[in-house]
């Protein structure tokens, strides 16, 4: 069987004032014509990601990229051939922006992206962008509930839009209650809460999703034991990475990245060893293990989505 050629792409997820993401309709005789897609071309011999960003969204739409980053590689295997798709978050720009080639745009919503047609290889952008860049995961013992409650609320006041429940040590009632009172303060802040255990305690308490752990990720079968539920997964090595992609996973934890002082006997990834694993899988990726703010930049460098962390972003720890 002859090898399918590879075609290496960069694409903008440009993102207006009103945080609505730019589609364009590709030519009807093009690859995968007349489905929306998000502006970009193929990247030239000898040309980097964002160089071949910056001249692609100049010859299409006129406009000359001033802030961007990274967001997520995408790897797609169609019948004919395969798209390694380089995709950015821009963000500024300067110019008057239009389709040059005469081709239709629009502005859209990212929780209606999923609503408009596109290419295969396009659609992992979409988690992405429906994600933001900090993950918080909830410390695991809780000596006051009211504590626990008004430190929840103080991050959740701060900003933080997505967080994981992982709670141990409390009697099943009390779980299940401490689970559901965190989850409508979540939901007062607009925010979403993935809960480290069991379909059937998630759908109790009304999180809008599951956390798999190890155990649960090695074991689960299919995306359909999770109908209408956001999924995630904690991964630690490249076996569990692929089995979260092949699980359709929304999004993965990989750790630890750098030493961390609640498991400071554990082998750590590094960041070298961490952008390898997230380039050998098609979804978002949070960095966890020794994580603070301050190595966000670092972390989209890298590959991940950004950052995922416990002591570093909950108060009083």
């Amino acid at each position: 069987m002859a090898e399918l050629p590879v075609i290496h792409v960069a694409a903008g997820a440009i993102k207006n004032q009103q945080g609505e993401i730019l589609l364009a309709l590709r030519s009807p005789g093009s690859h995968q014509g007349g489905l929306w897609e998000f502006p970009g071309g193929k990247i030239e011999p000898g040309e980097q990601p964002r160089q071949a960003l910056q001249r692609e969204l100049r010859e299409e739409l006129g406009v000359e990229v001033e802030k961007c980053r990274p967001l997520i590689r995408v790897s797609h295997r169609y019948p004919d051939r395969k798209v390694v798709l380089d995709a950015w978050l821009v963000s500024q720009w300067r110019g008057e922006l239009h389709g040059k080639e005469g081709q239709p745009l629009s502005w859209v919503l990212p929780h209606e992206l999923h609503r408009w047609p596109m290419p295969a290889a396009d659609k992992p952008i979409l988690n992405a962008l429906n994600l933001p860049d900090t993950y918080l995961i909830t410390p695991p013992g809780v000596e006051s509930r009211e504590r626990f409650l008004r430190q929840l609320e103080k991050v959740l006041e701060s900003g933080i839009s997505l967080l994981q429940f992982r709670v141990f040590g409390l009697e099943d009632r009390q779980l299940e209650q401490l689970a559901r009172e965190a989850c409508l303060l979540c939901q007062e802040h607009d925010a979403r809460m993935m809960l480290n255990g069991s379909v059937v305690l998630a759908r109790k308490t009304g999180a809008h999703g599951v956390h798999l752990d190890r155990r649960r990720l090695l074991s689960s079968c299919s995306r359909k034991d999770y109908p209408d539920l956001l999924l995630a997964a904690s991964c630690h090595d490249a076996r569990e990475l692929q089995q979260a992609q092949h699980l359709g996973v929304d999004f993965a934890v990989l750790s630890p990245v750098l030493p961390t002082m609640s498991h400071p006997d554990a082998e750590v990834l590094g960041w070298g060893r961490f952008q390898e694993l997230c380039a050998e899988v098609s979804i978002p990726v949070y960095a966890l293990g020794g994580m603070s703010v301050d190595l966000l930049q670092q972390s989209w460098v890298r590959g991940a989505q950004g950052i995922a962390g416990i002591r570093s972003l909950w108060p009083g720890l």
